[in-house]
Order: C-alpha cells, then sequence, then structure tokens
C-alpha cells in the first residue's frame, strides 16, 4: 500500500509540473491571451478579418492600447508581451504601470525642460521619474466601433517640468488591415505567408488658450510596442547614408550608457540591434537619418515584423528625451528601439521595444497634428521572408548573424 501511495504522489508531481510546462509554453497562445484580458477588462475590444485568421486585442481601459496581435487565429501566436502578473494582481504599482501592450499611445518629451515625466526642480533620477497617469492608467472613451475599426478620444490635461500647462484632446483610430488591402500598397505577399497588420491613426489638438512654442515647451505623439523577445531577436534599421555634418550622427547609441559593440552593428545603409531582453539599452535615429521603415526578425519563430510610421522630411524639430537639462531641446529622434534587461537582478520582462515619434508640435489653439503608426506581422519560411524584407527594407535577412 505505501510503494502504491508514492507512485501515485509521483505521478501526481509529474502531471502538475506537466500542467505547469504546459500553461507556460501556452502563455503566448492568442485564445489564451483573449481570456486573460476578457476576465479583467469585460469592454475588450476584438478586431478580426472574417477571410482570415488575422486578429488584433484592443484595450480602452488601457488608453485604447493595442495589447497583442495574431496572425495564426485562436491557437497560434499571440506577438505582444503582456504582464499577466501585474494585470491579475489588479494594483496599481509606481512610478510605471507596465501592462505590456503590443502599440500603446504616449506623448513626449520624456526628460529636459519641458519634460512631462519629471516634477518642476526634481533631479533627473530614475525615482523621480513618473510617468502621467493620463497616458498610463487613465481610461480612453470609445466613439466608434465595427467589426475592423475602433475609434477612441479623451481630453488630457498636463504640465511640464517648466510649469507650463497644456489642454490636450486625443482622437485615436485603430484598423485592422486586411491582407488583401496590404497587398495593394506593398505588392503580392503570398498565400502561404500567414499576415496581420493593423495601423493606428492618432490625432491631438491643442484645446487650451495659449499656443504651444519653443519657449514654453511642446509636446509630440510618441507610439511604442512592445514584443515578445527571443535570443534569436534582431531589430533592423535602414538609415539615409550621407555626410555627417549635413545629416548629424548616424545613431544615438548611449540612452543608458554606450551600448556594447557586439549588440549594435552599423552597416553600410542599416543596422542591426540585438532584441534578446537580456541586456538594457536603446537607440534611436534622427529625423534626418531615419527611414520611415523600421523592423525586427525573429530567426527563432520564422517572424518579420515591420512598422512604417509618418516621417515629416520638412520639420526636424523633435523633442528630444534625454534625462538633463538640454541645449538643443528639440533635436531629438524620430524612432527609437529599446531593449529591456536586468537592472539590479530585476527586470521588467522578457520584451523589446519599437517606436516612433511625431515632430514636435507647435500647434496654436484649435490647431491638430496628426501621426501614423503601422504594424505588420509576417510568418513564414526564411526563403519568404527574405524577399519581402529586401523588398520593403533593402536588406537581406542572411546578413544577420
Amino acid at each position: 500500500m505505501k510503494k502504491i501511495v508514492i507512485v501515485f504522489a509521483v505521478l501526481f508531481l509529474i502531471g502538475c509540473r506537466t500542467t505547469l510546462k504546459q500553461h507556460n509554453e501556452n502563455k503566448n497562445n492568442f485564445k489564451q491571451a483573449y481570456d486573460f484580458l476578457k476576465k479583467y477588462h469585460s469592454d475588450l475590444v476584438l478586431l478580426q478579418d472574417t477571410n482570415s485568421n488575422a486578429k488584433i486585442i484592443i484595450l480602452p481601459g488601457y488608453q485604447g492600447r493595442v495589447m497583442t496581435s495574431t496572425a495564426e487565429g485562436d491557437t497560434g501566436e499571440s506577438y505582444g508581451w503582456i504582464n499577466y502578473d501585474l494585470i491579475a494582481s489588479q494594483k496599481l504599482t509606481h512610478p510605471i504601470n507596465a501592462f505590456g501592450g503590443e502599440e500603446r499611445f504616449w506623448m513626449g518629451p520624456e526628460g529636459g525642460q519641458f519634460s512631462l515625466f519629471f516634477k518642476k526642480g526634481t533631479p533627473f533620477t530614475f525615482d523621480n521619474w513618473q510617468v502621467p497617469k493620463e497616458f498610463d492608467t487613465d481610461k480612453f472613451d470609445v466613439v466608434y466601433q465595427s467589426n475592423n475599426k475602433v475609434t477612441f478620444e479623451k481630453n488630457l490635461q498636463l504640465e511640464n517640468y517648466s510649469g507650463t500647462k497644456f489642454e490636450v484632446k486625443v482622437d485615436r483610430t485603430i484598423s485592422l488591415i486586411t491582407k488583401l488591402a496590404l497587398e495593394k500598397e506593398i505588392g503580392k505577399i503570398g498565400d502561404s505567408i500567414q499576415v496581420v497588420a493593423f495601423e493606428s491613426n492618432n490625432q491631438i489638438t491643442n484645446i487650451g488658450s495659449r499656443a504651444w512654442t519653443t519657449n514654453t515647451g511642446m509636446l509630440s505623439i510618441w507610439i511604442l510596442s512592445m514584443l515578445n523577445a527571443t535570443d534569436q531577436t534582431t531589430i533592423i534599421a535602414p538609415f539615409k547614408k550621407g555626410d555627417s555634418t549635413q545629416l548629424g550622427k548616424i545613431v544615438t547609441d548611449d540612452y543608458f550608457g554606450k551600448v556594447p559593440s557586439d549588440r549594435l552593428k552599423v552597416q553600410d545603409s542599416f543596422l542591426l540591434f540585438k532584441a534578446d531582453a537580456a541586456y538594457r539599452s536603446k537607440i534611436g535615429l534622427s529625423p534626418k537619418r531615419a527611414i520611415p521603415w523600421i523592423a525586427s526578425y525573429d530567426k527563432q519563430k520564422n517572424l518579420l515584423t515591420i512598422a512604417q510610421f509618418s516621417l515629416h522630411r520638412n520639420n526636424n524639430a523633435y523633442v528630444n528625451s534625454t534625462w538633463k537639462i538640454q541645449d538643443q531641446p528639440f533635436s531629438g529622434d524620430a524612432v527609437n528601439a529599446y531593449n529591456d534587461g536586468p537592472i539590479d537582478h530585476q527586470q521588467i520582462g522578457k520584451f523589446y521595444e519599437i517606436e516612433s515619434s511625431s515632430p514636435a508640435a507647435a500647434l496654436a489653439p484649435g490647431e491638430k497634428m496628426q501621426h501614423l503608426h503601422k504594424t505588420i506581422h509576417f510568418k513564414g519560411s526564411p526563403t519568404q521572408l527574405n524577399k519581402i524584407s529586401i523588398q520593403l527594407l533593402g536588406v537581406g535577412l542572411e546578413t544577420i548573424q
């Protein structure tokens, strides 16, 4: 009898471990992500293409945030990084609620004398950094919804480091793009390639009584995508070639200290940035250097992700987000990439980010600025993905070592 009890106990432990392992392995399953988010957000918005397996999940409670997407239906992989533990805790944290999300709305600048993330007079240290609740925990209102589109709006009251107050109306529309519509833009994709694509149309309006100027500070639209990282994920960022005396340096690579040379490779017309969530680092390209495309390639999953965004060639005034009082507060980047990593043996999660920004918005009362950001995930064979990468980025995936 004792032997039988021991055998059953061992089998029970094996079963528990197997169940736990399966749960962890399925954590990136789209249906699981949907069921989990629906439990905590009953107003969840699901957009789907009735002619394919493309689906995306959007949460009004997180500022109209696209939490995740899939190209392969319910049983397919969930592409957005989600902080399951934080959401399940139903507790708010300081200085940021890193809920995750494949595409979220923020506003800049982050640092400097016109910062939205530091209170007036405080040192630019992590202890004083705080994400404004307006684009951290506040809910955006749904004003329109269909099977493939949803529109949000929200009025925000913000104050920068210099004490300037802003009254802002945000209009944000998320549209699911069908494969057929995408092919009209970029050409034939191929029947064997799974694809999901969506675009956010983000608009801010100055609804206050004062103009936003270089003297008092200007705001920018800032779109950030948190995506699942693996040991074989690489950011691909094409850039405009040319003389540094006219275009400036190729890349900003010292946001959190200099990026090591084994993690950032600058080639003739593009750069490669390791996105394995093992080393906290960030890079950026100025509007003079940026190309309106940035991508990531996950060799492990055969997944190519491409972001296309608005780039205003006739406007080089982009907010500077470095954490210090700045000599040039409007000489910032148009596109960034971030790789998460441990700090003091702690880490937010295994993710990386692709980010795009609008120019600084010099808006008189009643004026508006718009910024578009499109996300496309291609799942297919390396040969097929290589063709798409060459076609859209001008970069062959064989260059990634």
